[in-house]
């Protein structure tokens, strides 16, 4: 009767899952578009469902929520349903639909399809040799053989975006880094978009009216053809004296020059309205995160650095090994156990809401940005596959977060995995991503008044 109870809990909570997934993929995703896949909507809604159900198990096991042996029975079922939708459903459907936009595979495309599933499983597969990630004597169709694979994308992906939002929030927050901008200067790179739209009309009304003269005196309709034909189009005058191609040359310099003056006009508004909402007690507060942010940046690719030159993986979650410095040096009488469980119930909960929600914005941001009406299912696919691999390794990493005992499920359900190896790879790759953010973040921000001041 308990464990009934239990999967009933767990079988509402997915539901409620994928009924949000569902409304997330029709009110963000494919909002501007009317042609949708069925199928594809239900792949993302229940990669989705099944993927937050992996961090709603995680708090089950903090709080106590569900009886042990159902919590370990969902945690394996859970496992097995995120792993097939991963690497066998939605890579053959994303060959599917590639092959479907087509035209001369189109009468095959399900054999197409099975040929590039194929050849991603190939991939796929090899992916795992070069990488520490597994005992021996785990068998092919082991879990631990899928989810290892499965967990060095998700967590290459995990430190890559990790090491860029550490270094972009301070970037994007703090008021330090906007560069001054005064209503003269919009006024002044107003001004001469103005002026070179001026001249690019004043050109093209001068080809059209030669267009016209050439069209009056019957020469369009007399071209000649051939080689010869083209030299003399090319270096045709009117009135003796105007040359079409040269002119037709300047007018595209100017439209690339206006585009560039246009950018900019949107950038320097946009750059004012950031220092007039700098001002405001809300900006204020956002730029004091920056400072926060920027000491935990430092902070994080120092201790990523040691962990890397050293070999070092902590064995104590971080609650509980700062809690006990704390008790230590106070020298106080605190239930270290007890309070852990607490703070790092909260400490969890903040990873899990702000992991689903970052990740949300980014997809949401990267489907915009990439998307058209042919290539839309195709890239939802590629999204789901993204957001799949991203929360099951989300799970690897936050075991470290849990104190000792809330582990033991979780480290059952994953098997021998070698979990020392994802942190350090993490930390490798979030060390590469951070340096190499910063440095392109100081070339933009350097080359930004230079380009001002060259337009």
């Amino acid at each position: 009767m308990s464990f009934l109870i239990d999967s009933i809990i767990m079988v509402t909570s997915q539901v409620l899952f994928f009924g949000f997934g569902w409304l997330f993929f029709m009110r963000k995703l494919f909002k501007d578009y009317e042609v949708r896949q069925y199928v594809v909507q239900v792949i993302f809604s229940v990669t989705f469902a099944f993927s937050c159900t992996m961090f709603e198990l995680i708090i089950f096991e903090i709080l106590g929520v569900l009886n042990s042996s159902s919590r370990y029975f969902h945690w394996k079922l859970n496992l097995c349903v995120i792993l097939l939708i991963l690497v066998f459903m939605v890579p053959f459907y994303i060959g599917y639909f590639v092959v479907s936009n087509i035209r001369l595979l189109h009468r095959q495309k399900l054999l197409f399809a099975c040929v590039l599933w194929l050849t991603f499983m190939y991939f796929f597969w090899k992916l795992g040799d070069p990488f520490p990630i597994l005992s021996p004597k785990h068998g092919i169709l082991s879990i631990e053989q899928l989810i290892s694979r499965v967990g060095v994308i998700g967590v290459t992906l995990m430190a890559l975006l990790s090491g860029f939002g550490a270094v972009n929030c301070p970037y994007t927050y703090m008021s330090y880094f906007l560069r001054n901008v005064t209503d003269a200067d919009i006024l002044s790179l107003e001004r001469r978009l103005l002026q070179t739209m001026d001249m690019i009309v004043s050109k093209k009304k001068r080809i059209a009216v030669a267009h016209r003269t050439m069209f009056q005196r019957g020469e369009v309709h007399n071209k000649p053809t051939g080689f010869w034909g083209m030299i003399k189009s090319v270096t045709t005058s009117v009135s003796g004296s105007e040359n079409l191609s040269l002119i037709q040359q300047e007018v595209d310099a100017l439209e690339e020059l206006s585009r560039q003056l246009f950018l900019e006009t949107a950038d320097l508004h946009a750059t004012k309205e950031r220092i007039e909402y700098s001002k405001t007690f809300q900006g204020k507060y956002f730029n004091f995160l920056g400072y926060f942010f920027s000491i935990y940046c430092v902070w994080k690719i120092f201790m990523a650095t040691i962990n890397i030159v050293f070999d070092r993986v902590g064995k104590t979650d971080p609650v509980t090994r700062g809690i006990e410095i704390t008790v230590n040096y106070l020298g106080i009488q605190f239930d270290v156990k007890f309070w852990s469980q607490h703070i790092s119930f909260i400490l969890v909960g903040i990873i899990i809401v702000t992991s689903i929600r970052g990740l949300l914005i980014t997809l949401t941001k990267f489907f915009y940005a990439i998307s058209s009406s042919k290539s839309s299912n195709v890239i939802v696919l590629l999204l789901a596959q993204i957001m799949g691999m991203y929360f099951v390794s989300s799970v690897l990493l936050i075991r470290m977060s849990m104190p000792l005992e809330y582990r033991t499920i979780i480290t059952e359900v994953l098997g021998e995995l070698q979990f020392n190896f994802y942190h350090r790879w993490f930390d490798v790759i979030f060390l590469v991503s951070a340096l190499s953010s910063i440095l392109f973040l100081y070339l933009a921000h350097k080359q930004a008044p230079e380009k001002h001041m060259a337009l």
